[in-house]
C-alpha cells in the first residue's frame, strides 16, 4: 500500500527550497507514494517542473489572509481605525500587544484560521518543507491530520529571521526537524537545545545524471565572448551576495582583466544590483541573465564558478556546479566546509571583497 505523504510550501518559485523539493520528489517513487503538494500561491517558474503524479492544492483562502501574515499588525490595525471597522480594529491591536509580550504570533493564526476546516484526509507523514516558515509550521500542526509530521529547516537560523519563540512552543510537537547540514544543525541546536534528540541532518540530494542531460539539452552562453567567464546562480538578494560580486569585478576590469561576471536569478535586490553595475561602469561586464529553470549549460561552460552568499542553509547551487569538476570559489557560509572540502577544485574565502579577488586572480 502506498504512503500517503503531505508537502506544504509557499509557491514554486525558481530557489533552492524548491530546487531540493523537486530532487527530492525525483526519488521518490510513485508506486510507493501517494502525494499531495499543497501550495499557498499557485506559481512560480518550477510549476511545470513537478510530477504529473503529484496532486497539487492550493490553498485558496491565503489570499484572504495574506496581508495579515505579510504586514505589520499595529499598521493593519490603523488602517482598519480609519476605515471605521472598530471591532476588527481593536482586535488587531489586541494581536499587536500580544506580539509584542510574547514574541510570536500564535494568536493571530488561530484567528485568522478559525473558519478553515481540519482537513479530512489522514496522511502518513505532513511534512512543513518550506521552513522556517511560521504560519506552515502552524498550518501542518493545526489543520492537517497526519501520522507523523516532520518540520524542515533549510537555513542557518542565526542569519534569518528566526523566531525562536515560535519555534520553543510549537517544534516540539513535531515528530522530527530535519536540517540541510551538519553545521546549519548545530547551530539550530544552540537556540532549541531542549530539542536536540529531534533534530537530525537530512542533506539536499543532487542527482548528477539529471543535472548533466539538462546541461546537455540547454542552451547556454550566446554572446560569442572569448575571455574568461565567471557564473553565479542565486535570488537577487542581500544574502546571496551579489554587491560582493560587483564591486569584485570593478577591481577585475581595472586591471584589465578579460573576463565577464554572469547571474542567473531574479529577486527583489535587482533595482539595487543594477543601480551598482551603472556606478562601476559595468553594463557590459556584469550580466544579469534572469531566473532560469536551467542554468546547467551556463554551468557547464563557465570558467569559474563563484557563490558569494552572506549566509546558507545548504547551497544547492553550489552541489550542481560541482557536477561539472569546475573550480568553485565559495564564501565562508554554513555548509559550505561541507560541501568543498573533499573538492579539489575548491576553494573557501571570508565574505571580504580582497579575499574573493585574490581567489579569482589565482585562479586565473
Amino acid at each position: 500500500m502506498k504512503k500517503k505523504i503531505l508537502f506544504m510550501l509557499i509557491s514554486m518559485n525558481i530557489g533552492g527550497t524548491e530546487k531540493a523539493f523537486l530532487n527530492m520528489l525525483s526519488d521518490m517513487s510513485a508506486n510507493k507514494y501517494d502525494i499531495t503538494l499543497v501550495l499557498l500561491e499557485k506559481s512560480g517558474g518550477f510549476l511545470q517542473s513537478i510530477p504529473k503524479h503529484v496532486k497539487i492544492v492550493t490553498f485558496k483562502d491565503y489570499i484572504k489572509i495574506k496581508a495579515s501574515i505579510e504586514n505589520p499588525l499595529h499598521s493593519i490595525a490603523r488602517e482598519l481605525f480609519l476605515q471605521k471597522k472598530l471591532r476588527k480594529a481593536f482586535i488587531y491591536l489586541i494581536f499587536y500587544i500580544n506580539f509584542k509580550i510574547f514574541k510570536e504570533n500564535t494568536l493571530l493564526f488561530k484567528y485568522i484560521l478559525k473558519d478553515i476546516e481540519t482537513q479530512k484526509e489522514i496522511y502518513d507523514i505532513a511534512i512543513a518543507y518550506a521552513g522556517p516558515m511560521d504560519f506552515i509550521s502552524y498550518f501542518i500542526l493545526n489543520k492537517v491530520r497526519a501520522k507523523r509530521k516532520m518540520q524542515w529547516i533549510h537555513f542557518d537560523v542565526t542569519k534569518i529571521g528566526f523566531n525562536k519563540y515560535f519555534a520553543h512552543r510549537h517544534y516540539q510537537k513535531y515528530d522530527r526537524i530535519f536540517v540541510v547540514s551538519k553545521e546549519a544543525r548545530e547551530r539550530l541546536v544552540k537556540v532549541l537545545p531542549k530539542l536536540d534528540n529531534k533534530i537530525k541532518v537530512f542533506k539536499n540530494n543532487v542527482s548528477k545524471d539529471l543535472i548533466v542531460n539538462m546541461a546537455n539539452g540547454g542552451e547556454g552562453f550566446i554572446d560569442k565572448f572569448n575571455g574568461l567567464r565567471i557564473l553565479t546562480v542565486g535570488r537577487l538578494s542581500s544574502e546571496k551576495g551579489q554587491d560582493l560580486a560587483i564591486r569584485v569585478m570593478a577591481r577585475l576590469k581595472n586591471e584589465g582583466i578579460n573576463v565577464k561576471w554572469y547571474c542567473i536569478g531574479e529577486g527583489n535586490a535587482r533595482h539595487n544590483w543594477e543601480g551598482l553595475i551603472r556606478k562601476n561602469n559595468l553594463q557590459d561586464d556584469f550580466i544579469l541573465l534572469g531566473a532560469k529553470v536551467n542554468p546547467y549549460s551556463f554551468m557547464k561552460e563557465c570558467n569559474i564558478y563563484v557563490q558569494p552568499s552572506r549566509h546558507e542553509g545548504y547551497c544547492i547551487t553550489l552541489a550542481e556546479a560541482k557536477c561539472f569538476n569546475i573550480p568553485i570559489i565559495a564564501t565562508n557560509f554554513t555548509g559550505a566546509k561541507e560541501q568543498i572540502s573533499s573538492y579539489d577544485k575548491g576553494t573557501i574565502v571570508e565574505f571580504n571583497e580582497q579575499q574573493l579577488y585574490e581567489a579569482i586572480v589565482k585562479l586565473m
